[in-house]
């Protein structure tokens, strides 16, 4: 019962620092994964990787998202869309040590992750990986599948949030997985990656050419412009298509140059970032 309050405790807390998602997931999933994952994986997460490998005191792992907004996010590549993605990860930083030091200040030590684990883009390039996915952990929290592009589908905002986490030694009920796979395999954003870095066959989510696409990443960001944002823009997938009205995807469509909202985009493009 105290775990049960405490949760509840943890998701009020929450909903009062305006977070839309939280999940929860028991340092177990990552030592035994569920059988009723919806999708599976050749090579499970390294041991290194495992939160109680990193925070030995850790019982369970909070994750929490925010979204991205899409009239923003259409524009990418551009300084609009970089500077909501900026934000987004302070919010999310100041938001998780929020939550982190509320927590240990109750008597359950916690810590909170950044959203990005890299210095810098060029480190990327030799070594791939932060030091913790936020991704798995948001799969393992029930918050979402996993996408063709090997980002966290939700069926709220599809792929379109950031999530970070929060270690804690307090000892909380999993959340039910999201058993459904989300993707419906459209290859939205395999067919308009513009370095062709999202596979389309073999194992479910396959591998993506990280190094292709941090090498745009690079390029986007001497230019002020970075992320790319494109494959997570054109995804069909989540309820905030339709509250930004944005359901018919094939605005994307180069043949929509004439489309008032494509207008917009080109006006934004223009300014604030080179070419």
């Amino acid at each position: 019962m105290v775990a049960e309050a405490l949760k509840n405790e943890v998701k009020e807390r929450c909903g009062e620092l305006n977070i839309p998602m939280v999940g929860f997931a028991s340092t177990d999933r990552w030592k035994n994964p569920p059988s009723e994952l919806p999708n599976h994986f050749d090579e499970w997460i390294p041991l290194d990787f495992w939160p109680q490998s990193i925070y030995p005191e850790t019982e369970t792992v909070i994750v929490i998202g925010l979204p991205i907004q899409i009239p923003i996010l259409d524009t990418a590549p551009s300084i609009y869309y970089h500077e909501l993605y900026k934000t987004v990860n302070i919010l999310l930083d100041i938001k998780a040590y929020e939550i982190a030091s509320w927590l240990t200040q109750k008597g359950y030590p916690s810590i909170y992750l950044p959203r990005d684990g890299y210095g810098d883009i060029t480190v990327l390039l030799d070594n791939p990986l932060a030091f913790f996915s936020h991704r798995h952990a948001a799969f393992l929290a029930g918050l979402g599948s996993f996408g063709l592009n090997n980002v966290i589908l939700t069926s709220e905002y599809g792929p379109r949030v950031r999530f970070t986490s929060i270690f804690t030694s307090a000892r909380m009920e999993s959340d039910e997985l999201k058993t459904p796979d989300l993707c419906t395999r459209c290859f939205k954003c395999a067919n308009h990656c513009p370095v062709d870095a999202i596979p389309t066959s073999g194992d479910f989510p396959p591998p993506m050419d990280k190094r292709t696409c941090a090498l745009r990443s690079q390029k986007l960001r001497s230019e002020y412009r970075s992320p790319c944002g494109i494959c997570i823009k054109v995804c069909p997938v989540g309820n905030d298509r339709e509250i930004f009205n944005r359901k018919d995807t094939s605005i994307y469509s180069d043949k929509n140059n004439s489309n008032m909202i494509r207008k917009g985009w080109y006006h934004v493009k223009e300014y604030g970032s080179k070419k």
